[in-house]
């Protein structure tokens, strides 16, 4: 295949990549032009970039070939031709008048481009998905070409529907506030601020793996990416430090995944949850504030019972950097985050906290010495070019999924899906919530987060909403199995990640992560039946909720890794904490009373019932 010249197509792909965030910021500064410009031109930036990117059949190789500037043109022609025909479009009656010639060729084409440009970019699940749905349209749904060219195309019910509009109005701008703070230097700081709390307890590596990317998570939203980035660090720490390869993977995975629900900054699929809801992204935040704090409470806990029960120490406090010192030299960088929050708080749009977020980034470092220097031109131009990179997945993904929906709201599915989840549950609510559960996590292995959602949204939310479910805990309760499944095997693709680096045994580290983030996959049935974990309801009974389900978390994660406050868990009194544990998880003064008798026991068993040698400290390694 012929190639084309490497330095001109590495001249364009940073072209076409600086182009797009300039876009981005220009629309969120002087207002969104209409649907189809907007949408389509944040499609045409994705799609181009997608094949000069990852160019070849393969999408793996080396050089640019000319057959992929072929179908960089052919992909814009497909994305644009709705906007270059906006007074058409606008004014035709869809579904009663024929479409054009000319509509069905681009539109044909365009369809064709983002199933090749996704294969590309996030592998063969999500396009077959897509593929599926088309043809069961045309096929089991009984809808005409002509039908499915509205639906998809000619309206933005379809691919240019809510996600597409989401991923170009909100997830395009904190991607890019994302890869400005990086290039600020605030991962360091994030580590630095990490060892400096938890680096010298128990366990410290661990401990400082969990904080590290629970912050770094608030400005990626990206598991693979976030163990990529702090995980080169911390597990080799912890690996240093005593822990085994398959605990220390587990740990950086399982902090890694938990970012994408952990507000101010959550993952993509958070922005498409407040445009469903017809909600604030504020407000989305403010359900998952608490269970997200839950997550990361007992995957702490984890570590530190972990780290008790084998005896390991923290690193020397003489190698730690000092708090103050952290503060005083890097801290003004968490500025960028104080600004989105307290926009955010003032109730202004998520576009508009994210645009001042970024406008805030550059200026904060030039208040240290230590910092000035960090952003030169050429480094501004780096960071527009990543973040155009870091939202091609999300881009392509939710366009996809646009055709998921569409084809689901045309035939009617979505109906006939609830029906079949109420009849295979008979209307049992726990089993309805686990066939939901086993959905997500499945659907969640072969897609990514964002369309792994939205098909949930459709398909599953409507079942849980008839049998009772109030409609957050339902769309929080789908997210949260659609983020998990970056941990859950066969397919962890954050497990994965971490392992790459930990070398470890992958069925080790697939184990130890689903222990570690065994809590991640009960906290949603908490706040189903405790919608007050979503700040939902009577502030007293909130605060209960909030005491007895981190009571409940701590419990859990004791039981699971055989150690309490006062020394190695025997198994009666792990037994008594798993128990105490999902008592807890039902809210009501006897499940409350229970869980609390079951640890007064444990305490009571750790105190006076001590077994020979329970002062001695367990050495070793992690097992």
């Amino acid at each position: 295949m012929l190639s084309f010249p490497e330095k001109a197509a590495r001249h364009l792909i940073t072209a076409i990549a600086v182009s797009m965030s300039v876009f981005h910021l220009y629309i969120a500064f002087v207002g969104p032009p209409d649907a189809y410009v907007m949408r389509g031109s944040h499609l045409a930036f994705a799609l181009a970039l997608s094949f000069l990117i990852m160019p070849g059949l393969s999408g793996r190789a080396t050089k640019v070939g000319w057959f992929d500037i072929v179908l960089v043109l052919v992909a814009l022609a497909g994305a644009l031709y709705p906007s270059a025909s906006l007074d058409y479009i606008q004014n035709r009656m869809y579904y009663v008048d024929d479409p054009r010639i000319a509509d069905y060729i681009f539109g044909g084409v365009l369809i064709l481009m983002l199933m090749e440009a996704t294969r590309r970019a996030t592998g063969l699940a999500l396009p077959i998905t897509a593929l599926v749905f088309l043809v069961y349209g045309l096929t089991m749904g009984n809808q005409p070409v002509s039908t499915m060219l509205d639906q998809l195309y000619l309206t933005t019910e379809g691919i240019f529907g809510i996600p597409l509009y989401v991923s170009a109005t909100y997830v395009m701008l904190f991607i890019l506030f994302g890869a400005f703070v990086e290039r600020s230097g605030a991962g360091q700081l994030f580590m630095d601020f990490a060892l400096a709390l938890a680096g010298h307890t128990s366990g410290g590596p661990a401990k400082v793996a969990v904080i590290t990317s629970s912050l770094f998570g608030t400005v990626s939203g990206s598991a693979v990416a976030n163990v990529m980035t702090t995980g080169t660090f911390t597990i080799p720490l912890m690996m240093r430090t005593g822990y085994r390869p398959g605990f220390s993977g587990a740990v950086e995975a399982v902090a890694s995944t938990g970012g994408q629900l952990m507000p101010p900054i959550m993952g993509a699929a958070a922005f498409v949850m407040a445009e469903f809801l017809g909600v604030s992204y504020l407000t989305v935040a403010a359900f998952a504030i608490l269970p997200a704090v839950l997550y990361y409470v007992a995957v702490f806990m984890a570590v530190h019972f972990e780290a008790k029960r084998i005896g390991l120490v923290g690193l020397p406090k003489a190698d730690l950097p000092r708090l103050k010192e952290v503060l005083l030299d890097r801290g003004h960088l968490f500025l960028p985050l104080v600004v989105i929050i307290a926009v955010l708080l003032a109730g202004k749009s998520a576009a508009l906290s994210a645009l001042l977020g970024i406008a805030s980034v550059v200026p904060t470092t030039w208040l240290r010495k230590s910092t000035r220097g960090t952003f030169t031109p050429k480094a501004i131009v780096e960071a527009l070019e990543a973040g155009a990179r870091n939202t091609l997945v999300v881009a392509l993904a939710c366009a996809s999924a646009g055709i998921v929906i569409g084809t689901i709201t045309l035939t009617g599915l979505g109906l006939t899906f609830t029906g079949v989840v109420l009849a295979l549950s008979q209307n049992s609510l726990i089993l309805a919530l686990f066939l939901t559960m086993l959905a997500g996590i499945l659907l969640g292995m072969g897609l990514p987060t964002t369309p792994a959602y939205i098909v949930q949204v459709a398909l599953l939310v409507p079942a849980l909403v008839k049998l009772g479910v109030q409609v957050e805990a339902a769309h929080l309760f789908v997210l949260y199995f659609a983020v998990l499944s970056a941990i859950t095997p066969p397919v962890a693709m954050a497990v994965y990640a971490a392992n790459g680096i930990s070398r470890g045994t992958l069925m080790d580290t697939s184990w130890a992560a689903v222990k570690l983030g065994l809590t991640g996959y009960i906290i949603p049935f908490m706040f189903v039946f405790a919608p007050s974990l979503l700040l939902i309801g009577d502030p007293l009974w909130v605060m209960t909720s909030v005491v007895t389900a981190t009571v409940g978390v701590v419990c859990l994660a004791a039981g699971l890794h055989e150690y309490f406050f006062f020394g190695p868990a025997r198994s009666w009194e792990r037994v008594m904490l798993i128990v105490a544990a999902l008592v807890l998880i039902k809210p009501g003064i006897m499940t409350d009373l229970i869980g609390v008798a079951l640890i007064s026991l444990t305490i009571a068993s750790q105190l006076w019932i001590r077994p020979a040698g329970r002062g001695a400290t367990a050495t070793g390694k992690s097992g």
